[in-house]
């Protein structure tokens, strides 16, 4: 009887860290569409443009409309359970990218243990794909004495230097090569573009965010292929004019604002990536945004044949982003209430 009793009252806390674990983050059941049997995992955590809330329309989107089953993961509280942005040493749940096929990530200066830092390494050391969100560029900044260092994004070893973001996405943190929350973002297809697949249903202008073109390095490095120009306008509204003046070089050459390459961590196998530096949750209010990073899925997972011609992108239930800013993040969120 007390045997029974052990393994009963095993059973019981089994499932009660498996239901608490549940808790920490959401997993989308894909539909019918060409994603199914296909696992992205969305990895949040940034503290000032609200990705908790952009990658779970973003997951919805992807599940609801194109049968991806995703997994979106934040910044948690471990204390409270809530979602924390400013919380920089948690995101739980990593452990999804064991059998995922896509990862995208949009978090911002973190510095993870290294438990959960291994399981981003181990994945991209398969060479899998990734798809990177505005600041994931400079997604990482982990203590010197960590085993993943090197992925920081100012990392100024001869190994892996800048980091996660210039190694594998293309460009660590620059600058704001706009000005920051005046000067918004129109989206141009980049020359000789026009015909790739991401870009599928996409013309210019369809694109546009509120947030500030990113500053990068031209020419963008090794094998990368820049898909979308950012315009730089003198207002925050899609009809604003461009900026004149002194501001007028900012267009003259205009930032890539999305791109693709290829990496490969230490000689490992070779992984499609695609970045873009817009995705707030604010930018995703934008259908031809919505429909780039859609398109991109499809991409990096090889599905581009399947890309329809203009693909749905549609919301899913009621999204009314906040605005990006820093410590403006809803409160008292666990990530059962954005589901």
């Amino acid at each position: 009887m007390n045997c029974l009793r052990t393994i009963a009252l095993t059973l019981v806390l089994s499932f009660a860290a498996t239901a608490q674990a549940a808790e920490e983050w959401l997993v989308f059941a894909g539909g019918e569409g060409p994603g199914k049997g296909k696992h992205v995992v969305l990895i949040s955590g940034d503290e000032e443009y609200r990705s908790e809330e952009a990658l779970t329309q973003l997951a919805k989107i992807l599940a609801t409309h194109h049968g991806f089953t995703c997994t979106v993961l934040y910044a948690i509280d471990p204390e409270t359970g809530e979602i924390s942005p400013n919380e920089q040493k948690n995101i739980p749940g990593l452990e999804a990218l064991r059998k995922a096929d896509l990862m995208v990530i949009a978090s911002r200066f973190r510095d993870l243990p290294a438990a959960q830092m291994k399981e981003i390494d181990d994945y991209l050391r398969k060479g899998k794909p990734v798809i990177g969100l505005r600041t994931a560029t400079h997604a990482f900044n982990p203590k010197p004495e960590s085993p993943f260092a090197h992925y920081g994004w100012n990392n100024k070893t001869d190994r892996f230097t800048e980091g996660f973001g210039r190694q594998v996405l293309g460009e660590t943190w620059i600058s704001h090569h706009g000005h920051h929350a005046f000067e918004s973002t129109r989206g141009l297809l980049a020359p000789g573009a026009k015909d790739h697949p991401i870009l599928r249903g996409i013309n210019d202008g369809d694109i546009w965010g509120p947030t500030d073109v990113y500053g990068v390095r031209l020419p963008l490095p090794g094998d990368s292929q820049a898909l979308v120009m950012g315009q730089v306008l003198e207002g925050m509204t899609p009809g604003s004019p461009l900026v004149t003046g002194e501001d007028a070089k900012k267009n003259d050459p205009m930032m890539p604002v999305a791109w693709t390459k290829t990496y490969t961590i230490e000689g490992g196998p070779k992984g499609r990536v695609f970045t873009t530096t817009m995705g707030a949750a604010t930018d995703l209010l934008s259908t031809g945004l919505r429909r780039l990073v859609v398109n991109a899925c499809y991409w990096a997972v090889g599905l581009e044949a399947a890309i329809p011609p203009t693909a749905n992108v549609n919301l899913v239930g009621t999204y009314e982003p906040t605005p990006f800013g820093f410590n403006g993040a809803k409160k008292g969120l666990k990530p059962a209430d954005l589901k």
